[in-house]
């Protein structure tokens, strides 16, 4: 099974807010889960320190485990400084 840590939409229409998850490759984008690890709310400013939040433990735990973020999701992750465990 190939597991991806990527970006589930939620949210009203011209109002996106994703969650960060970690799927099985297979399952559709806004589908089964196994674990969300982290928010994103593109509406705010860059700034505000609430428009990207990671559980970076859990990023680095599934990380180590071979999970494949997109790109992204490894954006937020080098913006972070998260790594693999």
């Amino acid at each position: 099974m190939s597991v991806k840590i990527r970006l589930a939409r939620r949210g009203a229409k011209k109002r996106p807010y994703y969650n960060i998850v970690v799927a099985n490759s297979r399952s559709p984008r806004d589908g089964r889960f196994i674990e969300i690890i982290g928010k994103y709310n593109p509406l705010l400013t860059h700034e505000d320190e609430n428009r990207i939040k990671i559980n970076t433990e859990k990023a680095s735990y599934w990380l180590s485990k071979g999970a494949q973020p997109t790109e992204r999701v490894q954006k937020f992750f080098d913006k972070l400084k998260v790594k693999a465990a």
